[in-house]
């Protein structure tokens, strides 16, 4: 066990646990942070991403011990408030959820895939969020949700708010 000190979502926290547990694993269990969900435990259908320092990542095969000194955003810290960050706002206006357990973890990763290219194509979005799996078969709106945050013009930040 070792007292790990991490940065979530612009607030501190401190665990005692075995620097080799996944960031997933204390999310949920230690913090209560339930936004990421655990899919495959094998860093493959994308349910768990989160952002690192910017960059998506799975969270449950990424170890504790290696995430110290960085910056980590989960679903619950992109909205400001009451308002959405402009992918979550696109994600509800054009239904591109269904039972809604890949969201959290495609969201993540369009978020980063905006940050890196805030005019992507069709293409690129494809190929970006092509590690994330969706069981019920939205693809085509979550792509047009994407789209759409992309050229709404503020898809780094909630909406109304400023970073």
């Amino acid at each position: 066990m070792a007292t790990i000190r991490l940065a979530i979502n612009q607030k501190s926290y401190s665990v005692d646990v075995d620097p080799q547990t996944s960031l997933l694993t204390v999310l949920r269990e230690y913090l209560d942070l339930t936004g990421s969900k655990y899919g495959c435990g094998e860093g493959q259908c994308g349910a768990c991403t989160v952002l690192i320092d910017g960059k998506a990542q799975r969270s449950c095969v990424t170890r504790l011990g290696s995430v110290g000194q960085k910056q980590i955003t989960t679903i619950e810290g992109l909205a400001h408030g009451d308002q959405l960050h402009a992918v979550q706002r696109a994600f509800l206006d054009v239904g591109a959820l269904q039972c809604g357990y890949c969201t959290s973890g495609m969201i993540m990763s369009a978020v980063a895939l905006l940050k890196k290219n805030p005019s992507p194509s069709e293409s690129e979005i494809v190929d970006f969020m092509d590690g994330n799996i969706c069981r019920c078969g939205t693809y085509p709106r979550i792509v047009s949700a994407i789209q759409n945050a992309a050229t709404s013009g503020s898809a780094g930040e909630a909406k109304g708010a400023s970073r």
